[in-house]
């Protein structure tokens, strides 16, 4: 949530770079250029904002890479870091400009309370 809010307000496109490997018939993604860009750009001394909206692109980024290794035209966006509004803002917007069609958590959220509602709802079921 800090991350998010240190980025809040920033506007750019700019992200670091990153590598996506195939290893052993899985993806690894490699964060250490991502690091180490970062870290210089801190010793250089940008802005805290700055840096964070950065890594959120990046990380945008390295969505939009691994959904161009796997195939399909649907992507689905879960779990608690799509609470964070910057980073699924970004995500979105990106994956559409890549030609994808994204779903993301609009009703129920991304995190425990959606795990919860399943819940429910499985246990509803059974009753009847």
């Amino acid at each position: 949530m800090e991350l998010e809010w240190a980025a809040h307000g920033v506007v750019t496109d700019e992200s670091y770079p990153f590598r996506l490997e195939a290893k052993n018939g899985s993806m690894v993604l490699d964060w250490e250029p991502l690091i180490r860009s970062l870290l210089v750009d801190f010793a250089a001394g940008a802005l805290v904002p700055v840096l964070a909206a950065r890594f959120h692109n990046t990380l945008a980024e390295m969505i939009v890479a691994v959904a161009g290794r796997q195939g399909v035209p649907q992507i689905a966006l879960s779990g608690g870091c799509f609470q964070n509004r910057y980073l699924t803002e970004r995500v979105v917007r990106r994956l559409i400009e890549a030609g994808y069609s994204p779903h993301w958590h609009q009703r129920v959220p991304p995190n425990d309370g959606g795990i919860a509602l399943g819940q429910i709802m499985a246990a509803a079921q059974r009753k009847e």
